[in-house]
């Protein structure tokens, strides 16, 4: 799978894996054309929707994906880390990222779909493995669906 392109990793852990770090913007960008949203549009769901997934995993698992995101990125996780985990499938945030964003719930359902697919190519295959075991099933069934 085809990996975002940015700026090399800070982090000398991730390096023989051979990911790039990419800033927010090209991630946003990237949300953006793949779901046909403005960029505004884009950026509110992206960050609508890892600030509702942080809501979903452990504070350790976090902060292994804070440290891979670019800065305004990992802020919006940071934004929705709690002690306490809560428990929701993947509808639930899709209804959650809609109320947050105004968009329709077929678009918020595209649009975190799409997060996760960007995600995915943005971080480290070991921390995206992670917060996919810690999201659930119904996460990964959903990411599968989009492409």
């Amino acid at each position: 799978m085809a990996r975002l392109q940015g700026g090399p990793r800070r982090s000398s852990q991730h390096s023989s894996e051979g990911v790039r770090r990419i800033d927010e913007k090209q991630f946003v960008r990237t949300v953006a054309e793949r779901t046909g949203l403005s960029r505004q549009e884009a950026a509110d769901l992206t960050w609508a929707t890892l600030e509702t997934l942080a809501h979903r995993v452990s504070p350790g698992e976090a902060r292994n994906l804070i440290t891979e995101l670019p800065e305004g990125l990992a802020e919006a996780v940071r934004r929705g880390t709690t002690d306490l985990i809560e428990r929701f499938g993947h509808h639930d945030s899709v209804r959650r990222v809609a109320e947050r964003t105004m968009l329709k719930e077929e678009e918020a359902d595209r649009g975190v779909r799409t997060v996760l697919a960007v995600l995915r190519e943005a971080i480290s295959e070991k921390e995206f493995n992670d917060l996919m075991s810690q999201l659930g099933t119904d996460f990964s069934q959903a990411l599968e669906s989009a492409g």
